[in-house]
């Protein structure tokens, strides 16, 4: 069964890239995530979808 939540350093395996980077990318709004209890998550779905093209970072919407 499949998480469906990801870390920061799953992100980072999975688009393949370091999480000095990815860090990176949340600060700047580059992908979509949400801050629990201090935290950094990641939607597996949404960021399925964002690597398809498909989501918008937080950022960018609204």
């Amino acid at each position: 069964m499949e998480k469906i939540t990801l870390t920061v350093k799953e992100v980072a395996a999975l688009i393949g890239v370091g999480k000095t980077t990815v860090y990176t990318m949340v600060r700047q709004g580059e992908i979509p995530h949400k801050k629990a209890r201090g935290c950094i998550l990641f939607h597996r779905g949404t960021i399925e979808r964002w690597l398809s093209g498909g989501e918008e970072s937080e950022s960018k919407i609204g």
